[in-house]
């Protein structure tokens, strides 16, 4: 058994960067369960844990998620080595309480998270004050400092400007021109081409602004203007789709040194 097998941790969030925080801690023995919503809005859904929500099961590299309907499930997956993802915008009651919990829904803002949520208290990104809100925030913001936990103050602002990949930022991003209903004509691993339409909402096509690799694509239904939706790898690397990000490992392995240094620091 793990020596981080007491050490129960809450995820609320299961997107990209979440799943690399996931990843990293249970495959070091800590037990994890994930919160997510009736319906994500994770665009690189090959890499995240909430794809469990829609599809019940999803493994992503050797770790496995299911989708659980109880917090005693939740727990009893956790225990068995496995992630489950369990529905809630809130953080239900489970026994034993959480000892960690792990705000990585990425919402450029703190919507509801608080310091005596547990012991001890992580926030990723924008929106978060170490020492105020959370006990210690991380840096998601590509650049020197990604990465980097934050034990008082803030995260750097939201520039708005998705992070450079292979040379290109706006461009690879994928938003909703309007609100409708989205289809997609496209899979994810599909090559594509600057122009090409990738899939419509109510007829309005989507069409690719370089030519890449098809890297993220929102689940198909109801959208709103302006939320990502996809998401277009200008690198042609079509295996990388199922893989964990640099930037969601750094991430993840950012988290799982502040909750050693807090482990260490509590044990003194």
């Amino acid at each position: 058994m793990s020596s981080f097998s007491r050490f129960l941790v809450v995820v609320r969030g299961g997107g990209d960067l979440g799943s690399g925080v996931i990843w990293r801690l249970r495959r070091v023995g800590f037990p994890v369960v994930v919160t997510e919503l009736a319906r994500p809005l994770t665009v690189r859904r090959t890499v995240a844990y909430s794809s469990a929500v829609i599809d019940g099961r999803i493994s992503i590299d050797g770790i496995e998620g299911v989708r659980v309907d109880s917090p005693a499930a939740a727990i009893d997956a956790a225990n068995d080595g496995i992630v489950p993802v369990l529905v809630d915008e809130g953080i239900p009651r489970f026994d034993p309480e959480p000892s960690i919990v792990v705000d990585a829904r990425i919402a450029k803002r703190n919507i509801d998270t608080t310091r005596d949520q547990a012991p001890f208290v992580v926030g990723l990104g924008p929106g978060f004050s170490a020492g105020d809100d959370c006990d210690a925030v991380v840096e998601t913001m590509r650049g020197h400092y990604l990465g980097t936990v934050i034990w008082s103050g803030t995260a750097i602002p939201d520039s708005g400007t998705p992070g450079e990949i292979g040379g290109e930022s706006n461009k690879r991003v994928l938003r909703s021109p309007t609100a409708g209903d989205l289809t997609w004509d496209v899979d994810f691993g599909d090559l594509v081409e600057a122009g090409q339409r990738l899939g419509t909402i109510d007829g309005t096509p989507i069409r690719s602004k370089l030519d890449g690799t098809v890297r993220g694509l929102v689940a198909p239904g109801p959208v709103t203007p302006g939320l990502k939706i996809g998401d277009v790898d200008p690198r042609f690397d079509p295996a990388a789709i199922n893989h964990i990000s640099d930037k969601a490992l750094s991430v993840g392995g950012a988290v799982l040194e502040a909750v050693l240094v807090w482990m260490n620091e509590s044990e003194r």
